[in-house]
C-alpha cells in the first residue's frame, strides 16, 4: 500500500542532503515535491497546502543536531504531521449496550457485506463476543446469500427474513431476536446507496432513528480516492456517522483516501481492509500508518499479529526440541503454518522497516511455501523426524514425489540445517554476534 507515494517522499527528502541546516531556501524545493507527491496520491488540494505550510513552519530554523541529518528531521515532521493528518490515535469502536447495535453504510461495492463478516469475525476472536449479523441489503439478490455464506465461514449466526422487504422491520426483529439468543452485538449490513438517492438515503435514516446504533460505520473503498472523501462527506451530513472504514487498502490504492477523509469529514478512521480473507482486517493506527508510508514499516503491528498466533505450549516444547537438537521437519512444518495464519506474507514482510522497498517487486503469497510444503510431505515421517537419513537415493525419491529437483531438496536441507542452528543459539540464549559467528562457519 501507498507505495508511490513512498517512493516519491523518500526522493523530496534526499533533496536537503548534504545541507547543516534547514532553511527556507534549501527547504522550498523538498516542500514543493512533497506537495505534488501528495497531490498525484490524490490527496485534496487544500489539505496539501495546509499540510506543507504547517511542515514548514514546523521546520524552518531547526538546528541540525550532530547525529541528525536535515533529511531525517524533515522525515520526523512530516511523519508526526501525517500522523496528525490522519487522526493522531487510534480510537475504539463503541460495543456499550445490550446488544450494542452497529450500522454499517456505504456506496453499492465498497464491501460493506465482507467487512461485516471480518469485524464480525474479530469481535468474535479477539474480544470474545458473540455477533449476530443481519442481512438487511433486501435490493441485492447475493446480498443475503453472501452473508450467509460468511456467517457459515466464521461460525457466525445469520439473521434474515424471507419475504420481508422492510430494512427498518428486519433490524428491529434482529435486535429482539440478539436479546433472545444472548448475542451482544448486532451487526446490520445495509444497501449500497448513492447520496443524491433521497429514497434510499431516508430509509437508512430511518433504520439509524428505529435502532439507535452505537455505531454507524461509513465503509468506503480506498482505490476510488477524492471520489471517497467527497462521498464521506455528503453522507456525514445525512448520518452523523462515527467512523470510516478504508476496505481494499491492498490494491493499487494511492492513499488519498486515507490521508484527506479524516481532515474533511473529522471522523476517525478506524478500521482498514487490508486483504480478502476474513482475517485481513486491522485497526487503523495512525501513527504506524505514517510509518508505513515513509517506509518505516511497522513492527508493532508485525508483532501484535504474531502474538495473536502464539501458542504457550507449543512454544515450550519448541524450545525443548531446540535446547536437546530435536527439531524436525515436522516442527518445520508448524512453524509454516503459523507464519500462513499471521496473513499475506507480502504484508507481513513490508512491516519490517526497510523491507517494503525490497519487496516491492516480488510476487510473495502463501504459494511462496508450496515447494517447501511439498518437498517435506514427500518425505517419509521417518525422515522428516530425523533429516540425517536423507541420503542420494533418497533425495532423488523426494525430488521425484514433490516434482522439484535435487537440487531445490539440497537447498532446503542445507537451509534447514543452518535454521537450527540459528535457533538453538537463540534458544541457549547466545546473541547475535555469536549467531552471526555461527552462521558464517555453517556456510564455510
Amino acid at each position: 500500500m501507498f507505495e508511490n507515494l513512498s517512493d516519491k517522499l523518500e526522493r523530496s527528502f534526499k533533496l536537503l542532503k548534504g545541507q547543516g541546516r534547514i532553511t527556507e531556501i534549501n527547504v522550498a524545493e523538498t516542500l514543493k515535491d512533497i506537495r505534488r507527491a501528495l497531490l498525484d496520491a490524490d490527496v485534496n488540494f487544500k489539505i496539501a497546502k495546509t499540510f506543507t505550510d504547517d511542515v514548514k513552519q514546523k521546520a524552518l530554523g531547526q538546528d541540525v543536531l550532530t547525529s541528525v541529518k536535515p533529511g531525517q528531521l524533515m522525515v520526523k515532521i512530516v511523519k508526526d504531521e501525517l500522523a496528525e493528518l490522519m487522526g493522531g490515535t487510534s480510537v475504539d469502536i463503541d460495543l456499550s449496550g445490550s446488544p450494542a447495535v452497529i450500522l454499517m453504510a456505504g456506496l453499492q461495492g465498497s464491501g460493506k457485506t465482507t467487512f461485516s463478516g471480518k469485524l464480525a469475525n474479530m469481535l468474535k476472536r479477539k474480544k470474545g463476543r458473540h455477533p449476530l449479523l443481519v442481512a438487511g441489503d433486501v435490493y441485492r439478490p447475493a446480498a443475503i446469500e453472501q452473508l450467509k455464506v460468511l456467517g457459515e465461514q466464521i461460525q457466525v449466526p445469520v439473521y434474515t427474513e424471507e419475504g420481508n422487504t422492510d430494512p427498518v422491520k428486519i433490524a428491529l426483529s434482529a435486535i429482539r431476536e440478539a436479546k433472545k439468543q444472548g448475542n451482544d452485538v448486532v451487526i446490520i449490513d445495509t444497501a449500497g446507496r448513492l447520496a443524491i438517492d433521497e429514497q434510499m438515503m431516508n430509509e437508512i435514516s430511518a433504520i439509524k432513528n428505529a435502532v439507535k446504533p452505537n455505531e454507524i460505520l461509513f465503509v468506503v473503498d480506498s482505490m476510488t480516492g477524492q471520489d471517497a472523501v467527497n462521498t464521506a462527506k455528503e453522507f456525514n451530513e445525512r448520518l452523523d456517522f462515527n467512523g470510516v472504514v478504508l476496505t481494499k487498502l491492498d490494491g493499487d490504492t494511492r492513499g488519498g483516501a486515507a490521508l484527506s477523509i479524516r481532515a474533511v469529514v473529522e471522523k476517525p478512521i478506524k478500521f482498514v481492509g487490508t486483504g480478502e480473507k476474513l482475517d485481513a482486517i486491522d485497526v487503523f493506527h495512525p501513527t504506524r500508518m505514517a510509518d508505513r508510508i515513509l517506509g518505516m514499516g511497522d513492527i508493532v503491528s508485525l508483532v501484535e499479529k504474531a502474538q495473536e498466533q502464539y501458542d504457550e505450549e507449543e512454544a515450550r516444547k519448541l524450545h525443548k526440541k531446540l535446547a536437546k537438537n530435536t527439531f524436525n521437519f515436522n516442527d518445520f512444518l508448524k512453524q509454516i503454518n503459523q507464519i500462513k495464519k499471521m496473513g499475506d506474507l507480502k504484508d507481513m514482510v513490508s512491516m519490517i522497516p526497510g523491507m517494503g522497498k525490497a519487496v516491492k517487486n516480488l510476487d510473495l503469497d502463501d504459494d511462496a511455501f508450496k515447494h517447501i510444503e511439498a518437498i517435506i510431505y514427500s518425505m517419509t515421517n521417518a525422515e522428516r523426524e530425523d533429516p540425517a537419513l536423507i541420503n542420494g537415493s533418497r533425495r532423488k525419491r523426494i525430488a521425484d514425489g514433490s516434482g522439484t529437483s535435487i537440487q531445490e531438496v539440497n537447498r532446503l536441507l542445507k537451509q534447514f540445517t543452518e535454521t537450527r542452528k540459528m535457533m538453538r543459539m537463540v534458544s541457549q540464549g547466545k546473541n547475535i554476534q555469536h549467531v552471526m559467528q555461527g552462521m558464517r562457519k555453517t556456510k564455510r
